[in-house]
């Protein structure tokens, strides 16, 4: 019955990559995958631990979080409805541990579950669905060393102007719900530099804070006062995800 279907609603799932899929190979993976809901503040997996299953959001936004031995943390990517979460299984084929990062669900969404031995399986024999995942794989590693970069060498303003824009284009509207206190926390900065940064994107007119809700007011402004990292991490994501589109 599934193989009958038109082409548009098997592809019509909402995740880039698994859209952007030959019908024959999502078909593959389709009695596979699972939809489940992404709640805020829900762990998909926790640092060191082993991945059992990936993830293919279709909303929602989800943080790669790296800590350290005092508990300090900070947000090292983000992914949305253009990626995976989980891409360490396909790098470690042994799978005797876990990556040193914890995934989290920042904006609450929905996302197609697949057991993370399918994925493996068919990565193995998929040529598709290998070059598919390794690009991704290479523009998610631009992000990571871009932000480390960033957050090393700018200024905290345009690191908030960074990490917003990375959530509006994983968003459908133009409003963030987010406290003050979690913004530092992701951006491993002090919660007063945030505070400050923000009242100077307001004055800005770039952005509306008030009491966790960010309104942005006008997204050119924001792109203006970012720093060159986001357009580095854009670019990438473009070059290397476009050619995953099917004519």
């Amino acid at each position: 019955m599934q193989a009958s279907l038109p082409t548009a609603v098997l592809r019509r799932t909402g995740n880039f990559l698994l859209d952007a899929l030959p019908s024959a190979e999502y078909l593959k993976l389709l009695p596979h995958l699972e939809l489940v809901a992404l709640p805020f503040g829900n762990v998909l997996f926790e640092a060191g631990t082993r991945v059992t299953h990936c993830y293919f959001p279709t909303a929602g936004i989800v943080s790669l979080i790296a800590a350290l031995e005092d508990r300090a943390s900070g947000e090292i990517a983000v992914a949305g409805n253009e990626g995976l979460l989980g891409v360490s299984i396909l790098l470690d084929r042994d799978r005797t541990g876990g990556p040193p990062l914890s995934a989290v669900v920042q904006s609450a969404g929905h996302a197609y579950r697949l057991p993370a031995e399918i994925l493996v399986r068919e990565f193995v024999g998929n040529v598709e669905l290998q070059q598919s995942l390794l690009r991704y794989t290479q523009a998610l590693l631009t992000q990571i060393a871009q932000t480390a970069v960033c957050n090393r060498h700018h200024r905290i303003a345009e690191q908030l102007c960074r990490w917003l824009l990375l959530r509006l284009d994983r968003s459908s509207g133009c409003e963030i719900l987010i406290m003050q206190a979690q913004m530092a926390k992701l951006l491993g900065v002090r919660r007063e530099a945030v505070t400050e940064a923000a009242q100077r994107l307001q004055r800005a007119a770039a952005i509306r804070y008030h009491r966790g809700r960010i309104a942005v007011l006008d997204r050119s402004r924001l792109e203006q006062l970012a720093c060159e990292c986001y357009d580095v991490i854009g670019k990438e994501y473009a070059r290397l995800l476009r050619p995953c589109v099917s004519p």
